[in-house]
C-alpha cells in the first residue's frame, strides 16, 4: 500500500466535500473503458485513497468503489 499525503493547502474537510466530485469522475472514467491501472495514476483516486486512509470507516478503497462503479455500469443504471 502506498502512502499518500494531501497536496499543500488541502484539509480532509475539503477531501470530503469533493468526495461526490471525486466519484463522479471515477465513474466518467470507468463509463470511458479506461482500466483499473489507469485510473490508479489519477488525481480522484489519490484523492480517495487519501479519504480512506484517514477515515476508513467513512470511505471505502478506491478498489472496492472501482469495481462497485463499474458493477453499477455495466448492469445498466
Amino acid at each position: 500500500m502506498t502512502t499518500s499525503l494531501p497536496a499543500p493547502g488541502l484539509t480532509i474537510g475539503e477531501l470530503e466535500a469533493n468526495y461526490p466530485l471525486y466519484c463522479k469522475a471515477m465513474r466518467l472514467l470507468i463509463r470511458e473503458g479506461k482500466t483499473i491501472a489507469k485510473v490508479r495514476r489519477t488525481v480522484c483516486w489519490q484523492r480517495l485513497e487519501i479519504l480512506h486512509n484517514c477515515l476508513p470507516t467513512q470511505y471505502r478503497e478506491p478498489d472496492y468503489l472501482f469495481a462497485l462503479l463499474q458493477r453499477e455500469l455495466s448492469a445498466g443504471l
